[in-house]
């Protein structure tokens, strides 16, 4: 349903040519789940907004690649055509709701705005349907909350609110960058049990950006691991989890706090930071905090290895990290 290939995509700034994405690749079909994991600054959200076309320009450049959404290509799409795919094709639900959602205007107003430009609809059933999508997404009292204001919302009824708006014209692709950031621990379970019933419903295509590993682990189907800009996993969730393929991804994994372990033990972190995207280390971009690090890592770049149907992992040695 959606694809993206070997996508290149440089900041030009002052201080020089960011390389923000290098080459990255996936696909989600009607009704997966695919996780996009990483930390923070590893190129999650700029794909995100490429494959929306809303990265501005300048800085940002895509140099090279391929966006296809049910085999239509949309990074040469004209703009009328990028806007008919992000109305009712692919939508996206931002990271932050208070600053995506416009504060001088109701949040049924900002639904149906787009319900009377695209479907074409009347203020009254623009309003009827707002009202629904709300309901949907479970606010209370939605026949009133759809005069209100953002500010008036809580941060977990804004976060509805957005998904409210990205549903509203039936998109069979939802990017959902990022969804419970700055919630509660109740409220994020909320969100996502949300976001999965209304997947199932519709059999809709869902992008999880996220760095969180408890979410990732309850819903997705399959994941990608960014570093550095370039995808440096790939595998269904199960095998991910049971068995990592790329260093990287196995120290994610040992970061994480475990019932079984004692009181006291310090929990293991990542040593040093991810690279500047100004300069790009040589070879494969983690050696330099890599534990199973050797010579040939610092001079070339790790191709992409098969690891059984639709695993991968960029690592010189990722038969013997997912074997060990």
């Amino acid at each position: 349903m959606l694809e993206v290939e070997d996508l290149h995509v440089e900041f030009r700034t002052r201080d020089g040519v960011a390389r923000v994405l290098n080459g990255v690749s996936y696909h989600v079909a009607p009704g997966e789940t695919l996780a996009v994991l990483g930390e923070s600054g590893s190129g999650k959200s700029v794909t995100a907004q490429a494959v929306m076309g809303i990265l501005d320009t300048p800085p940002a450049f895509v140099t090279r690649g391929s966006v296809r959404f049910n085999g239509e290509e949309l990074l040469t799409a004209s703009p009328e055509r990028r806007r008919a795919v992000r109305a009712s094709g692919v939508a996206m639900i931002f990271q932050d709701a208070l600053s995506a959602l416009n504060p001088v205007f109701t949040v049924g107003f900002q639904i149906e705005e787009q319900l009377r430009l695209r479907r074409g609809m009347t203020r009254k059933e623009a309003r009827a349907r707002a009202i629904e999508l709300l309901d949907l997404v479970r606010i209370p009292s939605a026949a009133q909350r759809v005069r209100e204001y953002p500010h008036q919302f809580s941060g977990g009824m804004r976060q509805r609110a957005m998904i409210a708006m990205a549903l509203a014209l039936d998109p069979e692709v939802l990017i959902a960058d990022e969804p419970t950031t700055a919630l509660d621990v109740t409220v994020q379970a909320q969100i996502m049990d949300l976001l999965r019933d209304i997947q199932r419903e519709r059999s809709m295509g869902l992008v999880l950006i996220t760095h969180d590993l408890g979410v990732v682990a309850e819903v997705a189907d399959r994941i990608a691991v960014m570093y550095a800009g370039r995808i440096v996993e790939q595998a269904d969730a199960v095998s991910l989890f049971r068995s990592p393929g790329h260093p990287y991804t196995a120290a994610l994994m040992r970061s994480l706090p475990r019932l079984d372990s004692s009181k006291h033990s310090a929990l293991e972190t990542i040593k040093g930071l991810p690279p500047s995207l100004l300069r790009i280390p040589p070879g494969c971009p983690f050696h330099p905090r890599c534990p199973r690090a050797e010579d040939v890592c610092a001079v070339d770049v790790p191709a992409f290895v098969p690891l059984g149907p639709g695993r991968g992992s960029a690592c010189h040695f990722a038969e013997e990290v997912v074997s060990g």
